[in-house]
């Protein structure tokens, strides 16, 4: 929820009209999403161990790190998270909404799209942003890393999570805006088809197979690599 709350926030701060924030590009956006990745690993990394992201959780579990039992009521919790983030973006925004004329502007606040629509194209650039993702979580918390004989222990880790969070924004963002996540996409998705958002088009739902996908076999192919350079 907090992901959400403070990811998609800086998305309507920088799309939707009249606010303050209104077109300040980019770099805000990818920023904002690294600090909110940061945020939200501090607040449930004790509770939960930060699993925020499908990917990470199945990919994990493909490789021994996480239980198979586990991994359906992570998801699903995930999945509300997201979702009911982005009803609390909605609601943070609600005089902007009416004022925005554009129907892919209000959609673009709750989740990606590509830049360019090529299905192959938009999945592999998915895949290797997840991919990136995954195998850098990994390399963060691996003990070694950690090691405060390095300068650095494991209450470091979450801000460079964040850190990764945003180089990946900033370096393969730009071809779909890097869901990387499919409960980041698929929650706010199904959000946005059910508040009565003013002026709204529909979910593109056509496209919404993708930010699921592409993130869960990137995560796989990251996450088996690790374990095989890192058997341990």
């Amino acid at each position: 929820m907090l992901l959400i709350v403070l990811g998609d926030g800086v998305v309507a701060n920088v799309v939707l009209n009249k606010t303050k924030g209104q077109n300040a590009g980019w770099i805000v956006i990818t920023a904002g999403w690294g600090f909110a990745v940061t945020v939200a690993v501090y607040a449930v990394a004790s509770f939960s161990g930060a699993h925020l992201n499908p990917a990470v959780t199945i990919g994990l579990a493909s490789i021994g790190k996480f239980a198979w039992a586990k991994v359906p009521v992570y998801i699903a919790a995930q999945l509300l998270g997201a979702l009911l983030g982005a009803a609390i973006v909605w609601l943070a925004y609600l005089p902007h909404w009416p004022v925005t004329e554009s129907p892919a502007a209000k959609l673009a606040v709750f989740c990606t799209a590509p830049a360019i629509r090529k299905t192959t194209a938009n999945l592999l650039t998915e895949v290797i942003g997840t991919f990136v993702l995954v195998l850098g979580v990994l390399a963060i918390l691996t003990p070694k890393n950690l090691n405060p004989a390095y300068g650095w222990d494991g209450g470091f880790g979450p801000f460079l999570v964040g850190i990764l969070v945003w180089a990946i924004g900033l370096s393969l963002g730009g071809p779909t805006g890097y869901a990387i996540n499919p409960a980041r996409d698929l929650g706010p998705r199904l959000a946005h088809a059910v508040l009565p958002i003013a002026g709204k088009g529909n979910s593109d739902w056509g496209y919404a197979w993708i930010p699921v996908a592409g993130p869960i076999l990137g995560g796989l192919i990251a996450a088996f690599l690790y374990k095989a350079v890192w058997p341990a």
